[in-house]
């Protein structure tokens, strides 16, 4: 009997290690195939659990596998996502969002959301200086799949040749006919709203960079007031910081109540 109840056992073991190296195999074929993009959150342990019909546990290993592969990795406050090269993003110049994905070998795509000529709201008409302006609402895509929402204001003036298309099709600093001088950009942490979820795929309340940049021409007005939310398991910011001799703390940082 004693024999019997360790044949027993010993089978259920080996099934189960059979089992989550399976699972895991699947999933690495979903990732390889493209079903699974890079970047992509990954179905909760939860939902896996109830597709394969196996316990939480036995999903987790199978993950922890692939994540030993380099294939997954995960975050808290995402779970699991696709591993794959973060979009570093270097503060030291002036560029648009699809030259950094370029520079990080990701294929940049975009989609406007909204596109409307209209009464500009308090903040934007006090950075531009005008009631009336172009907002354009876009979701930026990174190999297919959402890296940022931006949206940018314009004044009206500036924008009124533009449309629909071309602001899918080029950013605004190819498209205004203005010679720019340099941005200033504020970045701060926050959580995913209902809607910022469902356009970026990751999970309400899950972390994303939120950034404010006023860009302005060489004669001093700020021709373009923007917000960009980024997902923050895909974009890292680079701040250069040169020393500077009897320099107590880094320039450009400050405290925020």
């Amino acid at each position: 009997m004693g024999l019997l109840f360790v044949s027993v056992y010993t089978t259920l073991i080996q099934v189960r290690t059979i089992r989550y190296h399976q699972i895991a195999e699947e999933l690495r074929g979903r990732i390889l195939s493209g079903a699974y993009a890079s970047g992509r959150i990954m179905p909760s342990e939860s939902e896996l659990s109830t597709e394969f019909d196996v316990s939480r546990v036995t999903i987790r290993k199978a993950l922890e596998i692939l994540r030993d592969d380099g294939l997954v990795d995960s975050r808290q406050g995402f779970g699991w996502f696709v591993a794959g090269e973060t979009v570093r993003q270097p503060l030291a110049r002036l560029s648009t969002i699809e030259e950094q994905m370029r520079d990080s070998g990701a294929a940049p795509e975009r989609r406007v959301l909204e596109f409307a000529f209209e009464k500009a709201p308090k903040d934007v008409a006090a950075a531009l200086g005008t009631q009336h302006v172009l907002r354009v609402r876009r979701v930026n895509l990174a190999d297919g799949e959402p890296f940022a929402i931006v949206t940018v204001w314009c004044p009206a003036d500036l924008g009124q040749h533009l449309s629909r298309a071309d602001v899918e099709r080029s950013p605004f600093y190819e498209l205004l006919d203005v010679p720019l001088a340099g941005a200033t950009q504020t970045i701060g942490a926050d959580a995913a709203t209902s809607e910022e979820s469902q356009l970026l795929n990751v999970p309400v309340g899950s972390p994303v960079l939120r950034c404010l940049r006023t860009t302005t021409s060489v004669d001093g007005k700020t021709v373009l007031f923007s917000r960009h939310v980024f997902p923050a398991h895909r974009t890292e910011f680079v701040v250069d910081l040169p020393f500077v001799d009897q320099s107590i703390a880094p320039s450009g940082l400050r405290l925020v109540d």
